[in-house]
């Protein structure tokens, strides 16, 4: 039987260890134990929009000493949360080990100083977060227009596919001089706890401390939603979650609560004859291809899982598809481990779904699949696999086609990152493919290197959306008062 983990609740620089409620972590054994979050959800939210005003004595420079101090004490090898957040999540996430410190190592990158100014700068502009900002050219009747993005009372219902959405968020909460209710995720149920906890530990009684609270309960407890779920406490939810968990939380949704969604997302890939030019050319591709399938072991929005292939549909084309399959596979199998490895909790749905295929030589190819090594497969008939929105697990799809506008003609607003190649061809349809729904459009083997999350992220800008715009407007007014007549 596997260690039963603690998962403390943290209220704003408070730890909360009364261990009552016992859960399960996903991909495996693991149980975890939480405080009953229900009996403190009087306690839970902030209460009075006033008290963020203990942010508004910080200067941004205030924030970003903070935040460096913060990110140096994140080093993985000196720090024994992270470590015990190592431990947990190697039983609930579907990276690997080498994976997952690869992520947890690079956490002190997010909180480095020139990092916090560019993500805060280019997210919201800082004198925005700072101070009243004139509006230059927006006057009429003698009105001068100023503009401040303040903070908001928020609940974070995080991610847990990556550990990265937890620093994310805090980094988030903290620019924009936020207070955060963060609800983790069953399958990484303790990276945000240990990244507080050793907030707290540093300086309990900051202002950015005593600003975050950490808290696990099941979702849909209605006992908690209720309470929480609130404008008079809460003004905006930022959830990141499928169809069912974001559906549920839409029943709380009324004026005064503004809720951005980071839902998941269905990614491709479109490959333009020139992958075929040579063959050197065409193991290059094959090579950027499997890492926009495999990078992170396929547990991202951003990875490729269907992929349209302007090879032909003829014997001849078909045939140079399937090639680009089989060297695809091959480039799988060579990702460094820090990036990729064979699934540890492979899909068994899809082991059979791929058997099947396999069975089926006239309308596919299949390269791999036989163990958790992953798999490709080659679509003969032109057509996605009935099956193409469960792909996981380093398992991607190509479609042949013959002409690029097929393509073109599958992306939908589910769809968010297209890696394409070659360049020329990503320019010609990133217009059309963004009047489709598509909301990022990358060079093919770059879709896995994101910007952090902290900027721009299913065609919303994020971060300025977690503020409150407020204007100020000075009038004339004899000139107001001129057109009362």
């Amino acid at each position: 039987m596997s260690k039963l983990y603690r998962a403390p609740l943290i209220i704003r620089g408070k730890i909360i260890e009364d261990y009552e409620l016992e859960f399960g972590g996903r991909h495996g054994g693991l149980r975890f134990t939480t405080p009953d979050v229900g009996k403190y959800v009087g306690e839970l939210t902030l209460g009075a929009p006033s008290k963020l005003a203990d942010l508004y004595a910080l200067s941004f420079a205030d924030i970003a000493d903070f935040l460096v101090a913060f990110g140096e004490k994140l080093d993985f090898d000196s720090n024994p949360h992270m470590q015990e957040s190592f431990e947990v999540s190697r039983e609930t996430s579907g990276m690997s080990d080498a994976m997952l410190l690869a992520r947890l190592r690079n956490f002190p990158q997010f909180f480095r100083r020139e990092a916090i100014y560019g993500t805060a700068e280019r997210s919201c502009g800082i004198e925005f977060l700072e101070g009243w900002v004139d509006q230059t050219g927006a006057q009429q009747a003698g009105v001068q227009g100023r503009i401040r993005a303040f903070g908001a009372r928020a609940v974070h219902v995080i991610a847990g596919n990556t550990p990265d959405v937890s620093a994310i968020t805090l980094l988030r909460n903290a620019i924009t001089r936020s207070d955060c209710i963060i609800k983790t995720p069953s399958n990484d149920p303790m990276t945000a706890v240990a990244m507080v906890r050793t907030m707290i530990e540093m300086a309990p009684d900051h202002p950015i401390t005593r600003h975050v609270s950490v808290a696990y309960w099941k979702g849909g407890d209605e006992q908690v939603e209720e309470a929480i779920y609130d404008p008079r406490k809460i003004e905006k939810i930022i959830a990141w979650g499928g169809f069912s968990s974001i559906k549920h939380i839409t029943r709380y949704l009324q004026p005064g609560i503004d809720l951005i969604t980071l839902d998941p997302k269905l990614s491709s890939t479109i490959i333009g004859k020139d992958a075929f030019a040579n063959e050197k050319v065409l193991q290059s591709v094959a090579r950027r291809l499997a890492l926009d399938i495999g990078a992170y072991n396929q547990e991202g929005c951003v990875n490729a899982r269907v992929i349209y292939v302007e090879s032909g549909t003829d014997d001849d084309g078909l045939e140079r598809c399937g090639e680009l399959g089989r060297l695809t596979f091959d480039a799988l199998t060579r990702l460094p481990e820090t990036i990729s490895t064979p699934h540890k909790d492979f899909s068994a749905v899809l082991k059979e779904e791929i058997a099947a295929a396999r069975m089926l030589d006239d309308d596919y190819a299949v390269f791999g699949g036989r163990g958790n090594e992953g798999a490709i497969i080659v679509s003969r008939d032109g057509s996605p696999v009935d099956f193409s929105r469960d792909l996981a697990c380093r398992v991607g799809n190509l479609v042949p086609v013959d002409d690029v506008q097929t393509a073109v003609k599958s992306v939908t607003s589910y769809t968010q990152t297209i890696g394409i190649y070659p360049e020329r061809l990503k320019e010609e349809l990133r217009d059309q493919l963004a009047y489709m729904g598509a909301q990022r459009v990358v060079s093919l083997g770059g879709a896995w290197f994101v910007n952090g999350g902290t900027e721009r992220q299913d065609g919303i800008e994020t971060v300025r959306r977690m503020c409150k715009w407020i204007i100020d407007e000075t009038g004339d007014p004899q000139r107001i008062e001129a057109l009362a007549g």
